[in-house]
């Protein structure tokens, strides 16, 4: 692997910090949504044809009694939580990165595959629509990219690459739902309409231009000079803007307090979306001044 040794170390800590908080930031908002709400487990588990082939294996129940039986819907919903303090113990373990033992930060690779369990089970919510699964790559991704930085203790041009790939999937995905590939979900428009406070046709055209350059964006950052950092700026942007629409989408005074419970924590865990963006454009940064100053150096 390449090592971008043009990074010093302060700057390298930078990079550090930026995924830690995009690691922090997706397994507190997964663990605030498991604990306290709800995780779409029942997609699966009580999906007809996978239980009555699954159930015999493990007891004589029918299908039926399974579904209505409260226990073990208590029992599922005991589980949900049990997944969100996993994610707070994942989450700790991110806080805590530089003083754990380095064996403990393969425990990011669970935190990671169980993410990837949950954007299954949003696919399979969705119907298999795999938009919805790729939409999450940059959550499931980022304790990935912490994992290999802090066991490599240096950022090389094949993770920043692994970076751009995920952008790119993942803006595509919410693009496709915003030009309406994908059933649009009435929620879009309606934050759009609240938020702008325009027109429902309006909102529309707004959401479909909005799908157009997340599809040039996830081109243009695999272009260098200034077309790719143009397009990560839009990514930043983007991804907070979105990010955020969670919460001033949804937000009334007069509800102040059920709005922010029930929408923060979509914002907590959307968090990367605009972090990982960042770290891709701080990197290229560092290198074009760096570039820059030897040039200039040849130069004089």
């Amino acid at each position: 692997m390449k090592n971008s040794s043009f990074v010093s170390s302060n700057k390298f800590q930078h990079i550090i910090l930026l995924v830690q908080l995009a690691t922090i930031s997706v397994f507190l908002g997964r663990a605030w949504q498991h604990i306290i709400w709800d995780a779409p487990f029942r997609t699966l588990l009580w999906d007809e044809n996978w239980m009555n082939s699954i159930l015999p294996w493990f007891s004589n129940i029918s299908y039926d009694d399974f579904i209505t039986s409260s226990e073990i819907d208590e029992s599922i919903q005991n589980i949900i939580k049990a997944n969100g303090w996993f994610y707070i113990l994942c989450a700790l373990l991110t806080i805590f990165i530089k003083k754990i033992p380095r064996l403990l930060t393969y425990i990011l690779w669970l935190g990671a595959a169980s993410l990837v369990i949950l954007a299954f089970l949003y696919c399979k919510e969705k119907f298999f629509q795999w938009g919805q699964f790729w939409e999450y790559s940059l959550q499931f991704g980022s304790p990935i990219f912490l994992f290999y930085l802090w066991k490599g203790q240096k950022i090389t041009d094949q993770l920043i690459f692994s970076m751009k790939i995920a952008i790119a999937i993942t803006f595509i995905s919410h693009g496709l739902y915003a030009i309406n590939y994908y059933p649009r979900p009435g929620h879009f428009t309606e934050m759009v309409m609240t938020i702008l406070g325009v027109k429902e046709s309006t909102a529309i055209h707004f959401l479909n231009f909005a799908g157009i350059l997340d599809f040039v964006m996830a081109i243009g950052i695999f272009i260098n000079g200034k077309i790719r950092k143009w397009m990560l700026m839009y990514a930043i942007f983007w991804g907070l803007a979105t990010t955020s629409a969670r919460i001033i989408g949804h937000f009334y005074f007069d509800m102040m307090e059920d709005t922010l419970m029930m929408w923060v924590h979509e914002a907590i865990y959307r968090m990367p979306h605009f972090l990982i963006p960042m770290v891709v454009y701080y990197f290229y940064w560092i290198k074009d001044k760096k570039q820059n100053n030897e040039e200039n150096n040849l130069t004089f």
